[in-house]
């Protein structure tokens, strides 16, 4: 049984290692530990001034290349868009300086830009539903074609609005169709428009761009936010795949890659896969340079993924696309097929 004895000595064995240590320290060690440690701080400090030297070099390797590939663009995209109508849809908020440099990248490569329309809350509020089921009503009678039997609401809005971007009067090539002002008006007016043009639009697209919205920032205390899900990216993955059926060809430019992103959420999806273009990190330079090469690619009929995540490809292949027609075809009359008794 432990007595109090041997407590006293436990006590007094533990003072004596503390002072036999504060001894040594203070005496015939006190040189060697505070070399030691002094050493270790030192070596510390050289390896952090090491790194640092690294990251700034590699920062400035990293600027240069953007700064080439950023001269370098006009030369790579010269006549790759030549002649063509391209409009930008922009999927909710996009940051000026990204959609800007989208917009030069375009014009670098030759197209024309017809137009700019932002998707509204509206859009895809679960709150507004029964405001967009009303106004499909007002859509369906200008869609030509109309949207398959069965076509849920997402897919029947985003056919109005691509067809409306894009419907060109064959009599009168540089105009937009009647029935195409209207889709375009009717998406835009109201109280609650689900669509916003940033100057009107008149002329039809031959092609678009889908620009993905910027991600917004959290507050450093904010909770970490639940990544959309695949439901959640319908009604914008329902405009990318409207705008590939119904022009000559769509590109999305998505930002970074990740949970949540459209472009993953196409590479997940074989069929949409296969049929659906993008390119990600849009704010990126290099990025900027491969929208309208990927969508010069797509309208000349190959579908890709650009970028430099799985399943990527760092650039487009190099395509020529085939002049522009815009020779206007008078209408038909259908009274022309019937004979004369």
């Amino acid at each position: 049984m432990i007595d109090f004895r041997y407590h006293v000595v436990s006590l007094i064995s533990v003072f004596l290692a503390l002072a036999v240590g504060i001894a040594l320290g203070a005496g015939p060690l006190k040189e060697t530990i505070g070399d030691t440690l002094t050493g270790q701080v030192e070596s510390l400090r050289n390896e952090k001034d090491a790194l640092r030297a690294d990251l700034d070099a590699s920062a400035s390797d990293l600027a240069d290349t953007r700064s080439y590939v950023d001269a370098a663009g006009p030369q790579l995209l010269a006549g790759s868009l030549t002649d063509r109508r391209v409009v930008v849809v922009l999927l909710g908020t996009v940051a000026d300086a990204e959609s800007t440099a989208v917009d030069d990248r375009l014009t670098q490569a030759g197209a024309t830009i017809t137009g700019h329309a932002t998707l509204t809350d509206a859009w895809a509020d679960p709150d507004q539903r029964s405001f967009r089921q009303a106004l499909i009503g007002n859509l369906l009678q200008f869609l030509a074609p109309a949207p398959e039997q069965g076509a849920d609401l997402e897919t029947q809005l985003a056919t109005a609005l691509v067809q409306g971007l894009v419907g060109a009067d064959p009599a009168s090539p540089d105009k937009l169709t009647q029935d195409a002002s209207y889709l375009l008006e009717i998406l835009s007016t109201g109280d609650n428009p689900l669509v916003t043009f940033a100057d009107p639009i008149t002329t039809a697209a031959d092609a678009v761009v889908v620009v993905a919205a910027t991600p917004a920032k959290e507050a450093s205390n904010a909770s970490p936010t639940t990544a959309p899900t695949e439901a959640d990216l319908e009604p914008q993955l329902a405009v990318l795949s409207a705008a590939q059926k119904y022009s000559e060809g769509a590109v999305l430019a998505d930002g970074p890659r990740g949970a949540g992103a459209l472009t993953d959420t196409i590479l997940g999806d074989d069929a949409l896969a296969g049929t659906l273009t993008t390119v990600s990190d849009s704010a990126d330079v290099t990025a900027q340079v491969n929208v309208p090469l990927a969508l010069a690619g797509r309208i000349a009929g190959t579908n890709g993924h650009y970028g430099f995540g799985s399943d990527e490809t760092v650039v487009p292949d190099a395509v020529t696309l085939p002049p522009v027609d815009r020779t206007p075809v008078a209408p038909t009359n259908p009274d022309d097929s019937k004979s004369d008794g």
